[in-house]
């Protein structure tokens, strides 16, 4: 098995993780979207799986995300108990360290007693 340090792109043996690989960009890129209907987490009261289309926005500078290993960081919340409202901007937060730039998410939960809850936050890098 590989080392956690070593990037995830490429590893057949890769598993859900915080780290986020990044790759250089080449040529000008004006806006980079993810757009994922599999991110799960738990209600924090009612240990309920709530599930969440999430959309991520941000405009290169140096780098781009690798998708492989942000599927894998999604999957982390996996049975971890947070709200909607921290969930966006402590992804957005992470994703804005591993480029470098402002990165934008946008959750939104399914429908829970009728209600749909959206939550947009933007991260910015330290």
């Amino acid at each position: 098995m590989a080392s956690p340090d070593e990037p995830v792109l490429g590893r057949p043996d890769a598993v859900p993780s915080t780290r986020i690989d990044t790759f250089p960009v080449q040529g000008p890129l004006e806006l980079v979207h993810f757009r994922s209907s599999e991110l799960t987490a738990l209600c924090p009261v009612t240990d309920q799986p709530d599930f969440y289309t999430i959309d991520i926005e941000y405009v290169p500078g140096a780098h781009c995300i690798e998708s492989k290993s942000l599927k894998l960081y999604l999957r982390t919340f996996d049975g971890r108990g947070i709200f909607a409202e921290h969930l966006a901007p402590e992804v957005a937060g992470h994703l804005a360290e591993a480029v470098g730039v402002p990165v934008t998410v946008t959750l939104a939960q399914q429908v829970r007693g009728g209600i749909v809850t959206t939550v947009t936050a933007t991260g910015s890098p330290a």
